[in-house]
């Protein structure tokens, strides 16, 4: 579910992963890893730095609302 939310949010706005990686400040890895469900529970963290990156709520990323 984060996975798919993150890469909506990220198509919709037109950004690439590695572009969404600088503006979150996070590895370009962890955006991979996420995306692709190889990590199912990102820390509240990054999901925090990421939800920033794409201007959108961390709720928004975990309800995708």
């Amino acid at each position: 579910m984060i996975a798919q939310n993150i890469k909506k949010y990220r198509k919709k706005k037109s950004i690439s992963q590695d572009k969404l990686s600088k503006l979150a400040g996070v590895t370009y890895n962890t955006i991979i890893k996420i995306e692709s469900g190889a990590t199912l529970n990102p820390r509240v963290d990054t999901l925090r730095l990421i939800a920033n990156g794409l201007g959108v709520t961390v709720d928004s990323l975990l309800n995708g609302k």
